[in-house]
């Protein structure tokens, strides 16, 4: 079954495959009625579900435009209206679905219910979002990245701060395209062994430290993530906010990327927290072509999950 649920599970073929596919189809509809169908509609009279058990914007508009665009149709459903939410077991959530409708997108907590999801629903599952991994966003990142810098290979991505589900995802890309991935971030803030472990096992070396300066040294693209998620308790917010706060992404931090460099951000961002405003909101930052290619790299991941890319 062609689910789509990490990067790793991709090769380096398949992944470019996806991004040509995107890009063909952005310029396809430049200057579209965003609500037009695709020339082909190449999923006419399918149905995906989106599946939210967290708050969504990107994700959710993204998806439901993606489809509409590709010709098909959603059923949006929050865990807390549905029997999910009192308890119902993954597994009879997913029979349930596989009888219902072409295919799901979950954004969910636990790895373990993508992929329970994945087992037992009978038709594709895309991960939207768990707490260990983010690919859909990944794909995103990686068509602006070549939209503004060309070829993958070789580029160094630089990750500062926080080391959260969308590090991992970017590890797993930055290894499988060639790429170099730098991160800067503290003791406590770093990715799992095991994607290290990962990473190194299939050719590449992820390099760490705490300077974050040193991290983004002649980068040609900077990244950073928010510090304070919707788990953080009240008491757990003023530590990371003082723990990163050296990593903050301020016009000096930038000075020490290539000249050229971009800025990007998966969103929502907090100015003055990780990012400054001078930089998200200045001539670098790509945050918003990076926003609007969750819609056509998501077309092409749906294609993919469908049987119908290339």
């Amino acid at each position: 079954m062609p689910h789509f649920i990490d990067i790793a599970d991709f090769s380096k073929e398949a992944l470019l495959a996806m991004l040509k596919e995107a890009r063909r189809r952005k310029v396809a509809r430049a200057g579209w009625p965003k609500g037009r169908v695709d020339a082909d509609a190449p999923l006419t009279d399918h149905v995906l579900a989106l599946l939210f058990e967290k708050p969504s914007t990107r994700t959710r508009l993204s998806f439901d435009m993606a489809m509409r665009q590709l010709g098909g149709a959603t059923v949006i459903m929050n865990a807390g209206d549905m029997q999910l939410g009192r308890g119902e077991s993954i597994e009879d959530t997913a029979h349930v679905l596989g009888r219902m409708v072409d295919g799901v997108m979950a954004r969910v907590h636990g790895h373990d219910k993508i992929e329970a999801l994945a087992e037992h629903a009978g038709m594709p599952v895309i991960n939207g979002l768990t707490d260990l991994s983010h690919p859909c966003q990944i794909m995103a990142d990686l068509q602006t990245l070549e939209e503004h810098k060309g070829a993958l290979e070789g580029l160094t991505v630089a990750w500062v701060g926080d080391c959260a589900n969308v590090t991992r995802s970017w590890i797993e890309a930055a290894t499988l395209l060639g790429m170099h991935f730098r991160i800067g971030a503290p003791e406590g803030y770093r990715p799992e062994e095991d994607v290290l472990a990962w990473a190194k096992e299939n050719g590449a070396e992820v390099f760490i430290t705490e300077d974050a300066a040193e991290a983004v040294q002649g980068a040609d693209c900077v990244m950073t993530d928010t510090w304070i998620s919707m788990h953080h308790k009240e008491e757990e917010k003023a530590k990371r906010i003082a723990d990163l706060s050296p990593y903050q992404v301020t016009p000096e931090l930038m000075a020490q990327a290539k000249e050229d460099a971009i800025f990007m951000h998966c969103l929502p961002a907090h100015r003055g927290e990780e990012v400054a405003a001078e930089v998200i909101d200045g001539p670098a930052s790509v945050v918003f072509d990076e926003a609007e290619n969750r819609l056509h790299a998501q077309k092409a991941i749906l294609l993919h999950c469908f049987g119908k890319l290339g």
